[in-house]
């Protein structure tokens, strides 16, 4: 857990000041590409889609096209509209969902998860027949805790989540017990979070 630190003491999110903040504001809105079946190859790379489970992973490909990119959140525009996913990792989209990438200093590495969990909560105002497309998503307003200044406080939803992934593992860990722990632990060191 070296990389996330230690838990440190947060205000509760009722405690907190929010403030509705347009999208726009805080990315950029980029289109997906569609592969359509008859195009697809199969591979490792995660093609997202508009799914609502598995990070709205749909295939894994072998395909390459202009959307491919990482640490961007995916809106689903259509099928599961609203709902949206962080992806630290390389993926391609269709576009039946919208990249967002976020103006975040490269050292939040965790705010986006934050920030894609409260556009989620908004996916009740769309459906089937009122699509969440580009012009909407970027006038889309997002209830966020902000700064003294009135700016997104990126560093309170950095360690925010942060604190729930370290309370996450440690509970994990308990759980395993100490000899599968000490595995699971050399597992995370060499391939995940571990310093």
């Amino acid at each position: 857990m070296a990389k996330l630190g230690s838990i440190e003491p947060l205000k509760p999110l009722d405690e907190l000041k929010w403030n509705p903040v347009c999208v726009a504001d805080i990315g950029n809105v980029l289109s997906g590409h569609d592969i359509y079946a008859r195009e697809r190859i199969d591979g490792q790379i995660p093609y997202v889609t508009s799914g609502s489970t598995n990070n709205g992973i749909g295939y894994f490909v072998g395909n390459d096209n202009k959307s491919k990119d990482f640490g961007v959140i995916s809106v689903n525009r259509n099928g599961a509209v609203g709902e949206a996913f962080y992806h630290p990792y390389t993926a391609l989209f269709g576009n039946d969902c919208r990249k967002l990438r976020l103006d975040l200093d490269e050292k939040h590495k965790y705010a986006p998860f934050f920030i894609a969990a409260m556009i989620s909560k908004q996916k009740t105002a769309f459906s089937y027949s009122r699509k969440l497309g580009t012009a909407r998503l970027k006038l889309l307003k997002v209830m966020l805790p902000v700064n003294d200044q009135g700016k997104p406080d990126s560093n309170y939803m950095e360690q925010y989540i942060k604190n729930k992934m370290i309370q996450k593992y440690k509970k994990y860990l308990e759980y395993l017990g100490d000899e599968l722990s000490n595995q699971v632990q050399r597992f995370l060191k060499k391939y995940l979070i571990w310093g």
